[in-house]
C-alpha cells in the first residue's frame, strides 16, 4: 500500500487560516463546527519569553488508522492508492468511537446531538485522482504545508512526527512530517527588567501619582498558565462550543 502525506512547517504558519477556509469554500461546508482542516492558537510562557504556538490540522491519515478499527460499522477504510482513510456516510450511525478513538480529533460533527453523522478530511482523494494538490496545500500563502510520498517528505525535511503538546505519534502513526520553528533569537538588545519598571509607574501630566500598574516584577513574569485563555492545544474538545472556542480566529 503506498502511503501519502502531509508536511507542515511550523516555522512558516502565521495562523491566517487560508487552508481552512480554502477548504471549506471547496467542499461547500458551512460556518461552524464541521473543519477538516483546524487551525489552533496558543500561547505558552510569560513576559519576556512569551511563545506563540500555531497548527494546521487535517485528518493525518495514519498508518495505524485506529478509527478504523474502532467504528462496529465498517463506516470507515483505508484505501491502498494513496494511503487515505474513507468515511462511507452511509454507513455511520453517528455512534462517535472513531472520535474517541482518535487521538487528533479528526472527525468532524455538525452538533453535540448523538447520532450526528461524521465527515472528515479526504485528502482531497478527488483531487489526487485529476494529478492535483489538496485544496489546503495550494491555498497556504505561506507554503507552510507540503503533499506527496511520505517517505519522500521525510527523506527531505526529517522524521519528526511529533509538535509540542500533541499526543504520541505511537498511538497512530500518523502520515505527517514537521519542521519545527527557528530557535527565537534577539533581535535587538535590550533590558528585560528595566521594561518592567518603566511599564510598571504612571506618571501623569499634572497633578497627583497613578497607582502603579502591578505591584511586583512577579505579577507580569509569573502569570498562572490558566490565566491566559488559550493556552494549551486541545485538540479533543468536550463540545462543539469549546471546539469553536479554541479555534476561533478563522469565522
Amino acid at each position: 500500500m503506498a502511503q501519502y502525506g502531509f508536511l507542515f512547517d511550523q516555522s512558516r504558519c502565521i495562523g491566517c487560516n487560508a487552508c481552512l477556509l480554502a477548504c471549506k469554500q471547496f467542499y461547500g461546508i458551512a460556518p461552524g463546527p464541521v473543519k477538516w482542516m483546524r487551525v489552533y492558537q496558543w500561547e505558552k510562557g510569560a513576559f519576556p519569553d512569551v511563545r506563540l504556538h500555531y497548527l494546521a490540522i487535517p485528518c493525518y491519515h495514519c498508518e495505524n488508522p485506529v478509527c478504523v478499527r474502532a467504528c462496529p460499522n465498517q463506516a470507515l477504510h483505508k484505501e491502498p492508492k494513496y494511503g487515505a482513510v474513507l468515511v462511507d456516510s452511509d454507513k455511520c450511525t453517528g455512534n462517535r468511537k472513531c472520535w474517541k478513538a482518535c487521538p487528533y480529533g479528526a472527525p468532524q460533527f455538525e452538533g453535540d446531538a448523538p447520532g450526528a453523522k461524521m465527515s472528515k478530511c479526504d485528502m482531497c482523494f478527488n483531487r489526487l485522482e485529476q494529478g492535483q494538490s489538496p485544496v489546503c496545500v495550494v491555498s497556504c500563502p505561506m507554503r507552510a504545508l507540503e503533499f506527496g510520498p511520505l517517505a519522500e517528505l521525510r527523506s527531505k525535511y526529517g522524521n519528526l512526527r511529533r509538535l509540542e503538546d500533541m499526543p504520541k505519534e505511537t498511538i497512530a502513526d500518523p502520515a505527517v512530517a514537521f519542521i519545527l520553528p527557528s530557535p527565537k533569537k534577539l533581535v535587538v538588545p535590550w533590558d528585560a527588567g528595566k521594561a518592567l519598571k518603566l511599564w510598571q509607574k504612571r506618571q501623569p501630566h499634572e497633578g497627583q501619582p497613578l497607582p502603579d500598574i502591578f505591584a511586583s516584577p512577579s505579577d507580569v513574569t509569573g502569570i498562572p498558565p490558566d490565566v491566559v485563555g488559550r493556552h494549551r492545544l486541545v485538540l479533543k474538545p468536550k463540545s462543539v462550543k469549546e471546539l469553536m472556542y479554541y479555534t476561533m480566529d478563522d469565522e
